[in-house]
């Protein structure tokens, strides 16, 4: 696609948000779904789409939950769709919730940022950094984090070897790509992929990597939700 085309594509398209939103929380040792635990006096749902509804480019967030979450009938939000479709594995959910946005308007050519849930320290500038890198891009990409750390492949408990750090980020989220590609890579992908860039790759593609803060982790141990409570206080003060 040459670069002029490319950008009289991106000016014609939308961009949707698909907040997978079904998922247990069986790590975080919550007695319930840990999206819905309280983090600085809100559950911790609240403060990511908080985050989406202050992107003015977000034409829609769609939140993807599980059948029966009955959370947003006892808690109605006005800044989302929300759809009970969520399947059996993320991708099975974002599948799901691309359908949906389908049935919402959104088309092939749109622009769809999938994000976690429980990601709920991303801000409208991480958002918008990612939307801005990558609304030019053939591919789309994703927010990351080049490693900090010094990796070990380890073996009955023991170092086996080292692994240099070089090159490499940890994926975060959102992860930008056009709907219909998505849609066909996750298709392609037959579900056994932990997220969305890892679908583009298998079709061959290398999706852009958009350097973002340490701050936008992933709460999943019982340990991050000290550390998701202090960073938001900090902001808020």
């Amino acid at each position: 696609m040459k670069g002029t085309d490319m950008n009289a594509t991106a000016s014609s398209s939308r961009y949707f948000a698909l907040i997978p939103c079904a998922g247990n929380g069986s790590r975080a040792g919550t007695s319930g779904p840990k999206q819905y635990e309280r983090v600085a006096g809100q559950p911790m749902i609240w403060h990511t789409l908080s985050a989406f509804a202050g992107v003015k480019r977000i034409a829609r967030t769609l939140v993807v939950v599980a059948p029966g979450d009955g959370f947003f009938e006892r808690n109605p939000t006005t800044s989302a769709l929300v759809v009970p479709c969520g399947g059996a594995t993320r991708a099975q959910s974002v599948e799901n919730g691309l359908r949906e946005l389908r049935r919402a308007g959104a088309v092939d050519n749109d622009w769809v940022l999938v994000h976690d849930a429980v990601r709920c320290l991303i801000t409208p500038d991480l958002v918008n950094r990612l939307i801005d890198r990558c609304s030019g891009d053939a591919v789309g990409g994703l927010l990351a984090h080049p490693l900090p750390d010094t990796l070990k492949i380890g073996e009955e408990g023991r170092v086996a070897s080292t692994v240099t750090r070089t090159d490499k980020w940890q994926a975060q989220t959102p992860q930008m790509f056009r709907l219909g590609m998505l849609r066909q890579a996750l298709e392609a992908s037959g579900g056994e992929i932990t997220d969305e860039s890892s679908a583009i790759e298998q079709m061959g593609l290398k999706p852009l990597l958009v350097e973002a803060g340490a701050q936008n982790f992933k709460v999943t141990y019982p340990e991050d939700f000290a550390m998701a409570e202090a960073v938001l206080r900090g902001r808020a003060r």
